[in-house]
């Protein structure tokens, strides 16, 4: 049940320097992997290539782990959980040479919920100023929130002055009454302190948390599908995400608890195969998409037990039938939820999948099908120094990370002592009494 409370909001970042580079961390936690990015931003010019960034990335240092304790992006196992972290984030020090402190990370669980917030103010003089620009924004993030949820994001999408609608920027007009459409994305409170929590045992500091939805899609859109109208479907191993953008602008995030790791259990369980070998089928000879030469194609596929049984074989249609009916009831899902949203005519045809799961051969076309639009699979865009390991749909989030600073400054900044409600396991007390209980 909802009732009025003062707004937990999560830990913010300031916004980049204009004239110097900087050194930034990001740590992209998923049910499957855990990935370290240390990556050197340094300022650049605006041109026509990805506009809206003001950075040029770096990659530095990377590190990556196979993920333990965690499920559908929730961490159910604290110990095993840290182990992973400490080493992706390990590896990607080695390699750059530096020494992480501090990080952005991502965050999927939760239950992540999307609403628009319409909020308004008078102006204090005849034109609008930027003081007038943070009371409508703190008007807009202050709203109901339901108990044990905390405020993610706070992104305005549009102005508007005297009830003149679609204003980007409205500082120095003249008017009387200022108001803003925004969206603001929250989270239940304890999985994401969990996975602070979890972090915060490595001696590391959570500078800002960012929706998985919202990086992936920083990192795999163009401008002018963002301009036009386009959802970002990230498909990982426990969850899948779904953002959608609308001139620019994020306007609706969701979460869907099934992913790529749902589609392997399925191989697992119909086949009598260990989930690693499960795995390796389905990313080796899987498809989502029938083909007549399927009944003619024989697969081995690995006893659980390798010592007392020997390997069977099957056709390769059988495991498509098995793949084909879990792949379509996430694309089920996800066409029910963008429906649900208000936005799926402002999608128009344009859908860009992304995430490890993504990459399942015949996706593409059964999302075509199923949801009834155009559908490219998208890839992070505009970063230097990736390994090669990197380049694919399933590190969208991560680049994503790598991009977010530079479009934090469009986020309300709460004054310091409203993010002071959000201090479990981040404050330098904690940390210190975190490495001597470690250390001795």
């Amino acid at each position: 049940m909802s009732r009025r409370s003062s707004p937990i909001y999560l830990p913010r970042m300031r916004p980049l320097p204009g004239r110097r580079a900087v050194v930034v961390s990001v740590l992209d936690i998923g049910s499957t992997k855990v990935c370290c990015l240390i990556a050197k931003l340094s300022p650049r010019n605006d041109d026509c290539v990805l506009p809206g960034r003001t950075h040029s990335i770096e990659v530095l240092g990377y590190g990556y782990q196979r993920s333990r304790g965690l499920k559908s992006g929730v961490v159910v196992d604290m110990d095993a959980a840290e182990q992973a972290i400490r080493l992706a984030v390990d590896a990607a020090e080695r390699m750059a040479g530096l020494t992480v402190e501090s990080l952005i990370t991502n965050v999927t669980c939760g239950r992540l919920n999307s609403e628009i917030i319409t909020a308004s103010v008078g102006l204090a003089s005849d034109s609008v100023s930027e003081a007038d620009i943070q009371r409508v924004l703190s008007a807009g993030s202050a709203h109901t929130v339901a108990d044990g949820r905390a405020v993610m994001h706070a992104l305005p999408i549009a102005y508007t002055l005297d009830g003149n609608r679609g204003m980007r920027d409205p500082r120095g007009m003249i008017g009387r009454r200022l108001g803003v459409d925004m969206q603001v994305v929250t989270a239940e409170v304890a999985p994401v302190r969990n996975l602070e929590l979890c972090i915060n045992r490595g001696h590391l500091t959570v500078e800002t948390m960012v929706a998985t939805p919202y990086a992936s899609g920083l990192s795999t859109l163009v401008e002018d599908e963002a301009e036009l109208g386009v959802a970002c479907v990230d498909m990982g191993g426990g969850t899948t995400t779904l953002s959608v953008f609308v001139e620019g602008q994020m306007v609706h995030t969701d979460a869907i608890a099934v992913g790529g790791h749902h589609v392997t259990m399925d191989i697992a369980r119909a086949l009598s195969t260990r989930l690693a070998d499960a795995e390796r089928i389905k990313t080796l000879q899987g498809s989502a998409l029938p083909s007549q030469a399927d009944d003619r194609d024989l697969i081995s596929i690995p006893p659980v037990d390798a010592d007392s049984d020997l390997p069977h074989q099957i056709p390769r249609s059988m495991l498509t039938r098995v793949i084909v009916p879990r792949v379509e009831e996430i694309m089920e899902l996800v066409r029910d939820r963008l429906t649900a949203s208000g936005f799926a005519g402002r999608v128009g045809k344009r859908i860009v999948l992304t995430g490890g799961a993504s990459q399942l051969t015949g996706l593409s076309e059964v999302g075509r099908r199923v949801l009834g639009r155009q559908v490219r699979l998208g890839r992070p865009l505009g970063v230097a120094g990736l390994p090669e390991a990197a380049k694919g749909p399933a590190f969208a989030a991560a680049v994503g990370l790598l991009i977010y600073p530079q479009v934090a400054q469009v986020e309300q900044f709460e004054p310091r002592g409203a993010n002071a409600r959000w201090t479990f396991g981040s404050s330098a007390l904690a940390r210190v009494g975190n490495w001597i209980r470690d250390s001795f």
